[in-house]
């Protein structure tokens, strides 16, 4: 049942106050279906996908423009730099545009809002895309990424205000309950559809590229986000724009002082422990330290996506340069990439529609962390994929293992012959982790996110984001043939591990958040 058909069921409604629903007040056996869905979160959703339609139809073909020289026989190119020095630079840039959203999420919560944080954001990001220079561009977008990220899934959310539990019986006299938290997993799930729709902008921007040139493959995604910052601006009267709070980062502080200074525990940051134990009033209550104990969870369970975000990049990198190994016919390498977030697209319904309303119709408890763990599984298994394809190649002339380096690809014009869509199964394996992995992870941060440290908490998540680009700083080393077999088997096999580890670490919190709601 969608949103849609729920506000459209002639319905009577039993409307109980959250506090008050128990046990007896509230049947843990009621079906659960989604509640309606504000427009205004639709718009907000429009917005991100802009954005990331512009996010991808630029950076997609920086990979070709630095690697390649230009007047290559085969593939587009400007800088000759080599496939090392181009996904050094390309980290980089990652890892810069990843340490951006923690100064914008202050910015946000403590002064401007999200709202004006977001559309001075957009603002920068235009400036970039349409700035002269590789170097200042990358500069100006991953400075206005980093503000869009840290403020565009906290003002989606927002439209979605806290609302009443719900019992509604059905024309059919079934009842059934409005769920919250099956709604924002929804919500999620479907600005994910919709952002990785916005990403096949790599198809048009990398076809240009190859056929026309780099300044016109860069005309298409600016005019998108000309579109996007537009509709931000006419629909700021109909937007729930919460005002920004003032600096409670002291105050958080202060509670973590307290909990450092008894032990690494947060109950001695309770305002009772400190009358009781200090004879002091703080300037907090419990319902603070409640919740900066969820934001810690939620900062706990962001150190295990370091290496899941390492292993997320090279489809921006290094599988395009696998691409370039291999043959295309006539298809741009760089476009290849485009396959991820096709079956993104794909996958994702089957997955929202199919696979979580069946496991819950068999009451099997797919949890936010059991869908975490399992994304890091598949993640592991998409590297695993991608190593065997490697393998593949060098195992194939003219070149073996030194794809379009040998005097049989004719100055690079005849790669390995191995068709390139045996990389299709990588990028399902890699939608599948993602859509397990990463959405999951944004819905729960925002979560667990104290009320007016959202961005913040969502921020701290890109945080893992830069850890993960600097691994891949310090793997480029092997991202040169004969190496690469090796670099992602050592990716695979690392992401398994890690999500072992992060099983064991955070499995208790399924039982926690069950208990919570």
């Amino acid at each position: 049942m969608t949103a849609t058909d729920d506000s459209t069921e002639k319905s009577e409604t039993t409307t109980l106050q959250a506090a008050d629903v128990s046990a007896t007040d509230l049947d843990p056996d009621l079906p659960r279906v989604l509640a309606k869905v504000p427009g205004t979160v639709w718009v907000v959703a429009f917005i991100a996908a802009a954005e990331r339609f512009t996010y991808w139809g630029i950076t997609t073909p920086w990979q070709n423009y630095m690697q390649n020289p230009s007047g290559h026989k085969s593939l587009p190119g400007a800088l000759g730099l080599g496939e090392a020095k181009a996904s050094t630079i390309y980290n980089v840039f990652m890892f810069f545009s990843y340490l951006t959203p923690i100064p914008f999420a202050i910015i946000s919560d403590v002064y401007l809002g999200r709202y004006r944080t977001l559309r001075l954001s957009l603002i920068f990001y235009l400036i970039g895309v349409t700035f002269g220079g590789l170097i200042a561009a990358m500069v100006l977008i991953g400075l206005a990424v980093g503000g869009v990220r840290a403020t565009v899934t906290p003002l989606m959310m927002d439209q979605y205000a806290p609302t009443e539990v719900k019992v509604t019986t059905l024309p059919n006299g079934k009842q059934v309950v409005y769920d919250r938290g099956l709604t924002t997993q929804y919500i999620y799930n479907a600005q994910y559809w919709l952002v990785n729709i916005a990403s096949l902008s790599a198809i048009p921007t990398t076809f240009i590229e190859k056929n026309v040139s780099f300044w016109a493959a860069y005309l298409l995604p600016s005019c998108f986000l000309a579109a996007g910052l537009v509709f931000l601006i006419l629909g700021q009267k109909r937007f729930r724009k919460l005002p920004p709070t003032g600096n409670i980062l002291p105050k958080a502080g202060s509670v973590l002082s307290c909990a450092i200074r008894g032990r690494f525990q947060l109950d001695a940051a309770m305002p009772s422990y400190q009358r009781e134990h200090f004879a002091k009033d703080v300037s907090w209550d419990e319902t603070f330290v409640n919740e900066i104990r969820r934001g810690l969870v939620a900062c706990r369970v962001i150190l295990g996506f370091i290496l899941f975000f390492t292993c997320l990049s090279q489809a921006s990198n290094n599988l395009i340069s696998q691409a370039g190994q291999m043959k295309t016919y006539g298809i741009p390498n760089d476009t290849i990439t485009a396959m991820n977030p096709i079956f993104c697209v794909i996958m994702g319904p089957v997955i929202q529609k199919g696979l979580y309303p069946l496991l819950n119709k068999k009451n099997v408890k797919f949890q936010s962390i059991t869908r975490m763990a399992m994304g890091f599984i598949t993640m592991s298994a998409s590297m695993a994929f991608a190593a065997g394809v490697q393998k593949i190649i060098y195992n194939t002339g003219p070149c073996y293992d030194r794809p379009l380096a040998c005097p049989g690809a004719e100055g690079g014009r005849i790669p390995n012959q191995v068709n390139v869509f045996l990389q299709t199964p990588t990028y399902i394996i890699l939608a599948v982790a993602e859509i397990f992995s990463f959405v999951t992870l944004s819905e729960y941060t925002y979560t667990k996110a104290p009320t007016d440290m959202k961005a913040v908490v969502q921020a701290l998540g890109q945080l893992g984001a830069a850890a993960g680009s600097a691994i891949g700083i310090a793997i480029t080393p092997l991202a040169h043939d004969p190496s690469l077999i090796w670099m992602y088997t050592g990716l695979a096999v690392a992401m398994f591990l890690v999500a072992v580890v992060f099983w064991i670490l955070f499995k208790k919190y399924n039982a926690i958040d069950r208990e919570d709601k």
